[in-house]
């Protein structure tokens, strides 16, 4: 066990570090996006400074929520603050629909009337704003665990579809530069706002799932079931539980029914088969309730609080 949480924490501080790096470089360069979009009077710019606000936050919080999750490791809190990470991300969600629905606002208006935009600083700007977040990526790519922890992976999501709006921003550059074409700013920002506005509909709904303690997506709760009925001793199961306390960190809970005749002993060695048997299925946080055959109770599978006598009939031969 000991082994598994020394590789986890390692993991841990190679991502802290790389998200600090990232989220030092992305913030000093929305400031720098921020001030350009305003002189260069380009509404793409500033949304494209709204994108890596976005982005500047959610890396804030996932070094905060690494941060929060280490002081729950030392003082072993029944789940520590690894709930903080989550309520984070749907502040972030909301926060990013928010500059959306601003930054369509600003687009409609600049449509009726498109003002003088200073192109070549717009140019300038975008592109060193496309290197900027290549560069983000690349390191984040290298160094952090982008594939499985959720607040990395997100992370890395925003920075990719950052960098579609610095290439939104350079396109408008050259079709007003070369075309006149005034409209190709407020254009450019939409389709930024576009991108913002669903990335913060998905992290919103995604952690929402997860303060709702929904069933963890990628985990096949039917597939969980059958091998634990598989495990040698267990005669049936019912009242099962399965949620996600944080990313990558799963709970389930479960009535097991065992031979009444068998020792506290022998029980415990059934429980410790199932919990390894999970352990490798992804659920980090196993809690087993044992119960005798004689023990009856409603038997359906999943929890209905309240179990009619036709529910506890047809669920008895499971």
């Amino acid at each position: 066990m000991s082994e598994h949480n020394h590789s986890h924490n390692h993991g841990h501080t190679k991502n802290k570090k790389i998200l600090f790096i990232s989220f030092s470089i992305i913030t000093l360069y929305m400031i720098v996006e921020a001030f350009g979009g305003f002189i260069t009077n380009s509404l793409a710019l500033l949304s494209d400074a709204g994108h890596m606000l976005s982005d500047s936050i959610s890396l804030g919080i996932a070094i905060l929520a690494f941060k929060f999750g280490e002081k729950a490791i030392n003082h072993g809190k029944t789940y520590g603050y690894k709930r903080f990470e989550i309520l984070a991300a749907t502040l972030n969600g909301i926060t990013l629909i928010a500059i959306s629905l601003y930054i369509f606002y600003e687009a409609v208006i600049r449509f009726a009337n498109p003002p003088e935009v200073a192109t070549t600083g717009m140019l300038i700007i975008s592109v060193i704003g496309l290197l900027v977040n290549i560069f983000v990526a690349w390191i984040m790519m290298r160094g952090g665990d982008t594939h499985s922890n959720l607040n990395m992976r997100g992370a890395y999501l925003h920075v990719i579809s950052d960098m579609l709006g610095s290439v939104g921003a350079i396109a408008a550059a050259l079709l007003m530069m070369f075309f006149g074409w005034g409209w190709a700013d407020p254009l450019a920002s939409v389709i930024v706002a576009v991108l913002v506005l669903r990335s913060g509909y998905n992290v919103t709904k995604a952690s929402l799932h997860v303060l709702m303690e929904g069933a963890p997506s990628h985990i096949d709760l039917q597939d969980l079931i059958k091998s634990i009925q598989n495990v040698e001793g267990v005669e049936g199961i019912h009242d099962v539980h399965i949620w996600s306390i944080t990313s990558n960190f799963n709970a389930l809970s479960a009535h097991i029914v065992v031979n009444g005749n068998k020792t506290i002993y022998e029980s415990e060695l059934i429980q410790q088969q199932i919990e390894h048997m999970l352990e490798h299925k992804e659920i980090q946080h196993v809690t087993l309730q044992l119960e005798s055959e004689k023990h009856l109770h409603d038997q359906s599978i999943l929890c209905s609080i309240k179990g009619d006598a036709s529910d506890i009939h047809s669920h008895h031969h499971h």
